[in-house]
């Protein structure tokens, strides 16, 4: 299978890359956290057929009926849920989807919602000043823009756009108020910082800014990615790509205290932390698309992908099975739930210790929402 190849309307970034880093195995059992147009979904399960199993999710649904049209052929092999993946282990455990030999955080934008003019993400087209990932959100970028304080405004296009005219532009939409399309806010944008300089449009790093804060984006990322090393059996692989340098520090900041022994501040007499580490790295150099991926797909420049490696101990992995199983109270129609607890102990520990029982026989078809 060419991995390269998909609809010209969504071109899934590092796709063999992502491929590689998940280890991507026959029967095994994956999350897309960030499902999209599917490309990345569609890849994992071919390469994980027969018997692979995919837990799709996305919090717009437009991109589940978009998916959904896409995986449609794979047999009741993908089981795709409207959420958000802050609440990861809540999804996991009402469809008794653990643990997993991988999990994929493909972030940012996809092109279903970039290419929507409507959706107010892109300054290419006048479109409202909306950039909600999905329609339950109360809160759009014209309350922020229009009832933030100029110090507010400047505060969080610095934080979580990194501008440095910040307070020149804040000043010159408070000034301009109220706003209520792009445009208008891209042009309001561009007279702040002197107009057009380089390649990247002036407005491209405040529309960032209030995209991550309309949508809650970091704080949902540092809090699944806790949750996902749980979910992660022996030798289970967390992939992440990112857009930009914040989400990027972060993983990269997770991945590097979780594969620490100790994160007792330097300097200290003695360890008292008690942390272990429960992650191994696997490529410590970050992973880049190459030229002529970018060249195909503009969009993919400035990815970056990182991935870590589960490690896990027998002994652990049932306390951590136990942990889980008991920690929620669990609606019983989730996915094959008989014996849960003696399934999940048995299931996905170290092979040398023991023997795989094959665990992928049937799909998602029964499966209640």
């Amino acid at each position: 299978m060419n991995l390269n190849m998909s609809p010209p309307t969504h071109i899934p970034v590092l796709l063999q890359e992502t491929i590689e880093a998940l280890a991507v195995q026959p029967g095994g059992r994956y999350i897309d956290c960030t499902l999209g147009g599917g490309g990345h979904a569609a890849a994992i399960l071919d390469h994980s057929s027969p018997g692979g199993q995919l837990l799709g999710i996305d919090t717009d649904p437009e991109a589940i009926k978009v998916a959904g049209a896409r995986l449609e052929a794979y047999n009741g092999s993908a089981l795709l849920i409207n959420e958000n993946f802050v609440n990861l282990q809540a999804i996991c455990l009402k469809y008794d989807f653990l643990p997993v030999h991988g999990i994929l955080f493909d972030l940012g934008l996809s092109s279903l919602q970039l290419n929507d003019d409507s959706r107010g993400f892109s300054f290419q087209h006048d479109a409202p000043l909306d950039m909600r990932v999905s329609p339950s959100q109360e809160i759009t970028a014209a309350d922020i823009v229009n009832n933030s304080s100029e110090s507010e405004l400047a505060h969080l296009i610095k934080k979580y756009g990194e501008e440095g005219y910040s307070h020149q532009i804040a000043h010159h939409i408070v000034q301009a108020r109220p706003l209520s399309t792009t445009l208008e806010l891209a042009q309001i944008i561009e007279r702040a910082t002197g107009g057009r300089r380089g390649r990247i449009h002036p407005a491209t790093r405040t529309f960032q800014a209030l995209r991550i804060v309309v949508n809650h984006e970091l704080e949902h990322l540092e809090a699944a990615l806790k949750q996902a090393v749980n979910l992660l059996g022996f030798e289970g692989r967390l992939t992440v790509i990112s857009y930009h340098s914040i989400e990027d520090r972060i993983v990269k900041q997770f991945m590097q205290q979780e594969a620490k022994d100790c994160i007792c501040p330097p300097g200290a007499p003695s360890c008292i932390c008690g942390h272990t580490a429960s992650l191994k790295l696997i490529n410590k150099k970050v992973i880049t698309p190459s030229p002529a991926e970018v060249q195909l797909n503009p969009r993919s420049r400035s990815a970056k992908l990182r991935t870590a490696e589960r490690i896990i101990i027998q002994d652990e992995q049932y306390g951590t099975v136990e942990k889980l199983c008991f920690s929620l109270e669990v609606n019983g129609g989730g996915w094959r739930r008989p014996a849960l607890l003696k399934k999940l102990r048995r299931t996905f520990l170290d092979p040398r210790l023991i023997i795989f029982e094959k665990m992928n026989k049937g799909g998602f078809e029964n499966v209640r929402n």
